[in-house]
């Protein structure tokens, strides 16, 4: 697989909360680390997602916003 994002991260799916139109992902990363991905549900099936299997975050942005109260 060849990408042009610079940001993969390699990890293990945690869980998967379904809704009805879009899956929330969580994984977990070799270190402990957690990264949560709000993705279709379609997109979920065809992926085959479940708990453990191997995935990558593909992290693809041209910037990234922090705020505060």
């Amino acid at each position: 697989m060849k990408i042009s994002a610079r940001n993969v991260l390699k990890g293990k799916v945690k869980s998967i909360k379904a809704g009805s139109v879009n899956d929330e992902i969580t994984m977990v990363l070799a270190g402990g680390d957690e990264i949560v991905a709000i993705i279709t549900r379609t997109s979920s099936k065809n992926l085959k997602l479940a708990k453990n299997k191997k995935v990558y975050a593909i992290i693809k942005a041209s910037s990234v916003m922090i705020g505060t109260d």
